[in-house]
């Protein structure tokens, strides 16, 4: 995908194609683009992505599990140990403006695995399928 907001229709309508073939229950559509999109816009706007470099997805399948891969070559951040917690204490109004994608994408993936290679971030998500 281009690092633009504005192709992320083109993600989803990639994400429905294929889950589409794997069989993947609605839940399991939601969530994986729910994910997608929390996962880009935070590479988008925060990453630093210079010019067209795009960001890579892979989705794959499995029994009981499903995969996502995301590529970028933005600025090093491994949401892993990077990304802080958000203080869920705080009243609504009280609460800093930001910072809970990355705490709702942690929960609603099994796994979460950061790597930097050859300039790039690798972020991946496994999830097992949903019945």
């Amino acid at each position: 995908m281009q690092p633009d907001a504005e192709d992320l229709e083109n993600v989803f309508a990639a994400v429905e194609a294929f889950a589409e073939r794997a069989e993947w229950p609605m839940k399991l559509v939601f969530q994986a683009k729910l994910i997608l999109e929390e996962m880009a816009l935070n590479v988008i706007n925060y990453g630093g992505v210079e010019g067209d470099e795009p960001i890579g997805i892979t989705l794959k399948t499995e029994d009981d599990t499903v995969t996502i891969e995301i590529r970028d070559a933005g600025q090093p951040f491994d949401p892993v140990k990077d990304a802080p917690t958000p203080d869920l204490s705080l009243e609504l109004e009280e609460r800093p403006i930001g910072g809970l994608g990355l705490y709702l994408v942690r929960t609603m993936v099994d796994e979460m695995h950061y790597r930097r290679h050859e300039g790039y971030n690798h972020i991946t998500l496994i999830t097992r399928r949903l019945a």
